[in-house]
């Protein structure tokens, strides 16, 4: 259960973005939707723990984030959480493989390496990108880069999976493969999937979403 209720934040202390009170059940999935600079990146980054609100509270997976510490934080996402962000951050230094086994580490289920290495394989290549997996992420395309985000944020098993638009840089074909790979998994795992994002496409399939229509973060909930 993700619960967001009188949320507010200002990252200069002047100009403050106000968000409604909203929730989103276990297992469910909800898009929140609007146009760059409305302030969705902003809530994405409350809602995972990487801002801290102005005021208002957050709940994730049973979880008050207002009320942990940074170290608890940075645990709490390892073992729970699932990003796929904007721009895919990678350590240069290691494989595309090799970077899908770091979440493994802070899991609160850790799995074999023998079942790591399948389960990365395998989603790798549901992504189309297995071909990837011994290369270095400098050698793979944005596209390439991104189904590989995607790929480490659900190799876990996380109870929540945040996806910052996963389908920016993608086609028709590819962005309903990629969407349709983040339910069926997320579903799998029993996950809650958040998808923020300016992708229209995306709209007609969500009835749970939230969407930002202002500079000012006036937001509806639908």
């Amino acid at each position: 259960m993700i619960d967001v209720s009188d949320v507010s934040f200002s990252y200069d202390g002047v100009h403050e973005l106000r968000f409604p009170t909203f929730s989103c059940r276990n297992g469910g999935k909800l898009l929140l939707l609007g146009n760059s600079g409305t302030g969705k990146t902003t809530l994405l980054h409350l809602m995972c723990g990487l801002l801290r609100p102005t005021k208002g509270s957050i709940i994730v997976s049973g979880k008050d984030l207002g009320g942990m510490s940074d170290r608890e934080l940075d645990n709490f996402r390892g073992r729970e959480l699932g990003i796929v962000f904007q721009q895919s951050y990678f350590v240069q230094s290691l494989t595309v493989e090799e970077n899908l086994a770091l979440p493994n580490l802070l899991s609160k289920k850790p799995i074999s390496s023998k079942d790591l290495k399948k389960r990365t394989l395998e989603l790798l290549d549901r992504l189309g990108v297995g071909h990837k997996s011994k290369s270095r992420p400098k050698d793979l395309s944005v596209g390439e880069q991104q189904r590989a985000s995607i790929a480490r944020a659900l190799v876990h098993y996380p109870s929540v999976v945040f996806a910052d638009e996963p389908s920016s840089a993608l086609d028709d074909t590819s962005t309903e493969s990629v969407i349709k790979l983040l339910e069926e998994e997320t579903a799998n795992a029993g996950a809650t999937l958040i998808i923020v994002t300016h992708d229209s496409r995306l709209k007609a399939r969500y009835s749970d979403r939230v969407e930002l229509t202002t500079t000012s973060s006036s937001l509806n909930h639908v």
